[in-house]
């Protein structure tokens, strides 16, 4: 791999984990507003507005986050059932349609959330007194994480890395399953 591509993926590595750690804190951080809402709902009688709307804001944020750490680590949809059927160079050619697919989904995703933002930005979120964009931003950020890591993807395959070589190791999910299962029992 050239130079040029190590620092890229190095600094994709460490994006790809960031996000992994803020959507995890985000996951943590909204379970605890969660759980003061009940608190307050039930044994105070008197819930505060804010915490709904903030629990469903950092959600967007640790969904989308974790959609695309799951497209660099190659978990996102795919054409899992025809790569057991096909040879291993069109295997190749599947995971490179599945990652443009990825990369078209991210910018679109940049596109539509860039203008659901542009529509609500003057609009005022009550509750919590910030702009009405920003509960798109984590649409425009994922689809900007999403874009990234698909074209970092189909950049290696195109450069000739061997990134598919594991998966092409990898057996079938049934049977994969079933060595489980074997070795559970043994």
């Amino acid at each position: 791999m050239s130079n040029g591509l190590t620092k890229i993926g190095g600094a994709l590595s460490w994006l790809g984990t960031l996000s992994l750690w803020s959507a995890g804190v985000g996951l943590v951080v909204m379970t605890a507003i969660v759980a003061w809402q009940v608190f307050c709902r039930y044994v105070l009688n008197d819930s505060p507005s804010w915490t709904e709307p903030g629990a469903v804001m950092l959600m967007s944020w640790f969904i989308f986050l974790g959609a695309a750490v799951g497209v660099r680590e190659n978990y996102h949809l795919g054409f899992d059932v025809l790569l057991y059927v096909v040879p291993k160079s069109g295997k190749k050619w599947l995971r490179m349609i599945s990652d443009v697919v990825a990369l078209a989904f991210g910018a679109g995703m940049i596109w539509y959330g860039g203008q659901l933002v542009a529509l609500t930005w003057n609009t005022t979120l009550p509750s919590l007194q910030i702009s009405g964009g920003w509960s798109y931003v984590p649409l425009v950020a994922g689809g900007v994480l999403i874009s990234l890591f698909a074209l970092e993807r189909i950049v290696l395959r195109l450069a000739g890395e061997p990134i598919d070589d594991l998966l092409d190791e990898m057996p079938p999910a049934e049977v994969a399953a079933e060595l489980d299962t074997a070795n559970v029992k043994a």
